[in-house]
């Protein structure tokens, strides 16, 4: 009797304890979101004008934001560049990462993708490259 009456409190803690954590991913996620939303023109404008970058048909910049690919946790936004056509499909940046060298080396990749809930395959957008990153503080 006292082992059951220790291990459905001791489940409902560790079931709460990972919602808390899952609750804190999908707040951060959804604030980036909104964040990137509600000002990404503005950020666009302030990168194009540090880089002293001008639009046009040929070289065009949007900022998306970048998800983590395998989680699609919302880790930030970047600016992307490329033509104004190619610019314009383009929802999000992948993001994958890898260690190498027995983890002291980390690498990422950043993917413009044409959606930004990303599931098995990529909608990669050829032509496109991330011309800067912008780090939200959420």
């Amino acid at each position: 009797m006292k082992l059951r009456t220790l291990v459905f409190p001791t489940a409902i803690l560790l079931i709460s304890a990972v919602s808390v954590a899952q609750l804190d991913k999908i707040v951060k996620g959804a604030g980036a979101a909104a964040i990137i939303a509600a000002t990404g023109k503005d950020i666009d404008k302030a990168l194009d004008k540090l880089l002293k970058h001008t639009d046009t048909a040929s070289s065009f910049t949007k900022v998306v934001p970048i998800v983590s690919i395998g989680s699609g946790a919302f880790v930030g936004a970047a600016q992307v560049m490329g033509a104004k056509v190619k610019v314009s499909k383009v929802q999000a940046v992948g993001q994958l990462e890898t260690a190498i060298l027995g983890k002291s080396v980390r690498i990422k990749g950043l993917i413009p993708i044409t959606t930004d809930k990303p599931g098995k395959a990529l909608d990669r957008v050829d032509g496109v490259g991330v011309s800067g990153i912008i780090d939200l503080k959420l």
